[in-house]
């Protein structure tokens, strides 16, 4: 019986590195395999949809599954996930104290779809109490200028929400004083580089970051795997064999980092890295990063809201029609 060939891109995480350097096998099943990162995959996964298997924007997914627009078919397996009380960044001159001072500011985010700023708007709704729709965004690279949404936005005209100009970069607006704060996964250099006006709105974010999963047992999820609908369609079961093959190829790397972390010398260069290890499994359990439906329920369904809410999707969805149906059921640990 011959070979299926097929194309997987995604960015080398040690979660998906067992697939991506062959230790994992799909039988059946030859992969060619791509590492890109983010910024240059999503871009693809939402136009030329180049890849067999993908790597996924949640968000994105979210608005195009909801628009009957997607190419793809996720599988509930997440290969990225954050905590992001950390990524909003203030001019601490503007008197921005609390998360609810924001409304009203101008904020900029590198895309007002991206699933980091689903994320946090929910949060900072849910948690504090801010009316996000009162932010007046500015849209644009962080660091890098000329950064765009990469799908079209159809939002209520209340809402403030525009590009800056693509020669610049939110930090250069950041910096000049004409923005108030940024949301971004990727702190701004001024940041970066100790600017003595600019700091983080949390100032404590790990405090802040385990406070939220103690209180919603939530952790949220960024980025998951989605198949080309015509592949899935010209062979049953695939699905179900590449979740599995993702679910192996995370439970080889939490081995993996479970003996680093219980060994006798410290084979990662950080210092606190066993701490830390110990730390995380008192407060999320050993199975701290699981993939699968029934485990991460609380997260799809309070994106489906944030989505809604935030007018991204024009219908509140189900998280069933999210996934290829025959991995609804199957165990993500």
């Amino acid at each position: 019986m011959s070979q299926l060939s097929l194309t997987l891109a995604c960015w080398n995480y040690d979660r998906c590195n067992p697939l991506l350097d062959g230790s994992i096998e799909i039988p059946g099943v030859t992969l060619t395999t791509s590492v890109l990162p983010p910024g240059k995959l999503f871009p693809l996964a939402v136009s030329a949809a180049t890849y067999d298997i993908t790597e996924m924007s949640a968000s994105s997914y979210l608005m195009q599954v909801a628009s009957g627009n997607s190419a793809y078919q996720a599988i509930p397996v997440f290969v990225s996930r954050a905590f992001r009380h950390g990524g909003i960044y203030v001019r601490k001159d503007r008197f921005i104290q609390t998360p609810k001072d924001i409304e009203g500011k101008r904020v900029g985010v590198p895309e007002y779809q991206m699933t980091m700023a689903l994320w946090v708007r929910g949060i900072l709704s849910d948690e504090y109490g801010v009316e996000t729709d009162k932010l007046r965004y500015r849209t644009g690279g962080t660091n890098k200028a000329g950064r765009k949404e990469r799908l079209p936005l159809e939002l209520p005209d209340r809402m403030d929400v525009s590009p800056i100009d693509e020669t610049r970069t939110l930090n250069d607006l950041l910096v000049d004083g004409e923005l108030d704060a940024i949301i971004t996964p990727e702190p701004p250099l001024a940041f970066q580089q100790g600017h003595v006006n600019i700091g983080r709105l949390i100032a404590d974010p790990l405090r802040a970051e385990r406070d939220y999963f103690r209180k919603s047992a939530m952790f949220p999820i960024m980025h998951l795997i989605g198949i080309r609908k015509t592949v899935i369609a010209e062979n049953p079961g695939l699905a179900g064999q590449l979740h599995h093959a993702f679910v192996e190829a995370r439970r080889m790397t939490m081995n993996i980092m479970k003996d680093a972390a219980t060994a006798s010398a410290n084979r990662v260069h950080l210092p606190w890295f066993s701490a830390e290890w110990e730390a995380t499994i008192e407060l999320m359990g050993a199975e701290f990063w699981p993939y699968g439906v029934s485990e991460n329920r609380k997260e799809l369904e309070a994106m489906c809201r944030y989505s809604y809410e935030q007018h991204l999707t024009s219908r509140h969805m189900d998280v069933e029609e999210l996934f290829a149906p025959e991995t609804l059921t199957l165990p993500g640990v």
